[in-house]
């Protein structure tokens, strides 16, 4: 029934479309890239899951990890053009907020709802946490330099933004050897028993198509937000860190849970935490390298109370994932973490 409903949605697609050519109302706009966003979510989620019996659960995380954060790289490079540096760094903070708190909490929570408990590869979650942690540490260096600096020229910024940001993405691909050549053997999940509904090629083709449509509606909707929160009186903080993180989210949330209420906790977990951790350590130094190439330059200093929440975010999954089981109870305590940080950014001037 739930498919039929979703399916039924991507009728929304060419109407958001429509309505974008014909300068449609904000709202109108927003609401309807929205609803198309939901149905092309769950596709890519779905031929991501099929393409995880022929990969493995490692690289099917990844890859639904890496098509989810292209919405938001695409994103964010349009924000860099119009110069909206704070709202793309607002984004990058939610996105690690929302898929460890929200997707995470989601996907623990729902999977337990009918289990005692959930078990998964500690080793394996340990592994992609403490990147993770040491990514947000690469965070936390340049707002510490900034704070404790005589001369906190924004040049020196700049330069030691690059620097670490070049250093972030040799680490990530360092993490994708580990994971999946040294030690995939720790994110191997017995995937016999599932069998593919689609070929290859169709997976690829499904997954391709919905991610360059999500993009596109989330272009839309992002561009319909401004305007309609302007007379809400939000601050470009509160707009990145919820609404536009949670729309680059969406593919990311609807497969995790998925795939955690068919028990299958290791890929809910490398989808999650591995989304995190790319938004850390890809998309937010690809952004800051991307940006030199427009007058506005993004650099990695975020503000004290960004760097708390994610920090916060980051011990608080840690704790959760150390014993390799998880129950309904521990992803309702991730809820209610990032519903408590949401509203905190709400009143935060």
């Amino acid at each position: 029934m739930i498919d039929k409903i979703l399916t039924l949605l991507l009728i929304f697609v060419p109407v958001t479309v429509i309505a974008e050519i014909f300068q449609a109302p904000p709202i109108a706009l927003f609401i309807l890239s929205a609803l198309a966003i939901v149905p092309l979510a769950k596709f890519i989620g779905e031929a991501t899951e099929e393409l995880t019996v022929y990969t493995g659960p490692a690289l099917g995380g990844f890859l639904n990890a890496t098509f989810g954060n292209a919405t938001e790289l695409i994103i964010g490079i349009f924000a860099l053009q119009a110069g909206l540096i704070e709202v793309v760094k607002a984004s990058i903070t939610g996105s690690i907020l929302g898929n460890l708190l929200l997707v995470l909490g989601s996907a623990i929570f729902f999977g337990g709802l009918k289990r005692e408990k959930q078990t998964f590869n500690s080793t394996a979650a340990k592994a992609s946490a403490s990147t993770l942690l040491l990514a947000v540490i690469a965070l936390v260096i340049p707002a510490v330099f900034l704070q404790t600096s005589n001369i906190p020229s924004f040049a020196v910024i700049e330069k030691l933004s690059i620097v670490v940001s070049v250093i972030m993405i040799a680490v990530y691909l360092a993490s994708l050897f580990f994971s999946l050549y040294t030690h995939k053997h720790l994110y191997t999940e017995d995937v016999g028993k599932y069998e593919a509904k689609w070929s290859i090629s169709k997976s690829i083709f499904v997954l391709l198509l919905s991610t360059v449509s999500v993009a596109f509606m989330s272009e839309i909707l992002v561009g319909s937000i401004e305007p309609l929160v302007a007379s809400f009186g939000w601050t470009e903080l509160f707009i990145g860190v919820i609404f536009v993180a949670i729309i680059g989210n969406a593919a990311e949330h609807f497969s995790a849970i998925t795939v955690a209420m068919k028990n299958k906790m290791d890929l809910s977990l490398q989808i999650s935490i591995g989304s995190a951790t790319q938004i850390v350590m890809l998309v937010a130094p690809v952004l800051v390298l991307v940006s030199l190439f427009f007058p506005t330059q993004m650099s990695l200093v975020f503000n004290n109370f960004e760097l708390i929440a994610i920090i916060f975010s980051v011990f608080v999954v840690n704790s959760i994932i150390e014993d390799g089981e998880s129950n309904w109870f521990e992803g309702l305590q991730l809820l209610m973490a990032y519903f408590i940080m949401a509203v905190a950014f709400y009143f935060h001037p």
